[in-house]
């Protein structure tokens, strides 16, 4: 089995400098690594290639982002797992040897993620995954480990094996085969939540994803786009809005469209009472980005296999603002 480990880079020499040196030492047995370059304009290529020689270097040429980054890259890329991984995720020991027992045993599981915990405060789950990912019945994106803002400590309360719905970018394994079945990332989405579309699709043609709590690596989290990045703000829920479109099956659709955008209003509301209306303003260019390109996801819809069985009938909005359910096994 021939795992590639894929680091896309953008002008990252200092995260590669920092990161690059824990991958090396524990995967370069195991695995090929490459450095996907999306056009950086700083020095970080002629770091590796005289830093470390054995490392292959794929140059793309421009910076498409996350999604025409990797799409770009993995054309060139020969193996069976493509290990997607940011360039600023600290790897540790063996944490590749339970995700290629999983793919090696379980043949209809096709994405694969780590336990992801903070970087800078390693005893807390690591915002862009944690334990694994879910949705709720609206598109809206959580872990186990982590609701919206809510970060629990690792105790070892997710060390398990386990089917989840989504598998964050930072780190996602995924078969080749399935990759390219589904060619790719839709380069529409740019960055952000593009992943969450991936693992969507993959479920629909009957694939597995799952979350391997025996594996770990430390993400910083936040190193392109900061939290409170407005434009962050904008990804987010436009690309929310444009899976819900692509993926939501026709029973549900109409309901969980209206609903959104109502819901998407109320957050909107509430940063500006907050006193952040630049992210209210994000929400509202994401709504016109929605539109703007309703048309063109309409006609994807389409063309794309959706399971009828859509079972996520909990609305994690309700259930954290309402309720005050901020842990994952509060949930119901």
């Amino acid at each position: 089995m021939k795992i590639a480990i894929v680091i896309l880079n953008w002008n990252g020499q200092k995260l590669l400098e920092q990161f690059l040196p824990s991958v090396v030492d524990f995967s370069s047995k195991e695995a090929t690594i490459y450095i996907a370059d999306n056009a950086s304009t700083d020095s970080s290529i002629k770091y590796v290639r005289s830093s470390f020689p054995s490392i292959k270097i794929v140059e793309n040429k421009i910076n498409g982002g996350y999604a025409k980054g990797y799409n770009d890259a993995l054309k060139s890329i020969d193996a069976d797992i493509y290990c997607l991984l940011n360039s600023d995720v600290e790897v540790t020991q063996n944490w590749l040897k339970p995700i290629i027992d999983i793919f090696k045993n379980e043949k209809n599981t096709a994405i694969i993620q780590p336990k992801l915990l903070d970087f800078k405060n390693k005893t807390k789950f690591e915002y862009a995954g944690a334990a694994g990912g879910f949705i709720d019945l609206f598109g809206y994106p959580f872990c186990r480990g982590r609701v919206f803002n809510h970060l629990e400590t690792d105790k070892g309360q997710f060390n398990d094996v386990k089917e989840i719905f989504w598998a964050s970018g930072a780190c996602l394994f995924i078969r080749a085969k399935v990759y390219h079945q589904l060619e790719g990332f839709d380069e529409d989405y740019f960055a952000h939540q593009e992943e969450i579309d991936l693992c969507w699709r993959t479920q629909n043609i009957g694939y597995k994803i799952k979350y391997v709590g025996s594996s770990l690596v430390y993400h910083v989290g936040g190193a392109t786009l900061q939290q409170a990045n407005p434009h962050k703000t904008f990804l987010n829920f436009r690309n929310s809005l444009l899976n819900v479109v692509k993926n939501v099956p026709k029973k549900w659709f109409l309901f969980v469209i209206f609903s959104r955008l109502l819901l998407d209003g109320i957050a909107g509301i509430k940063f500006m009472i907050e006193l952040r209306p630049i992210h209210t303003w994000a929400i509202i260019k994401a709504h016109y980005s929605f539109y703007k390109n309703l048309n063109r996801f309409l006609k994807k819809r389409k063309k794309l296999l959706k399971k009828e069985g859509y079972n996520l009938h909990t609305s994690i909005v309700w259930q954290y603002f309402a309720l005050g359910r901020k842990k994952f096994h509060q949930l119901k």
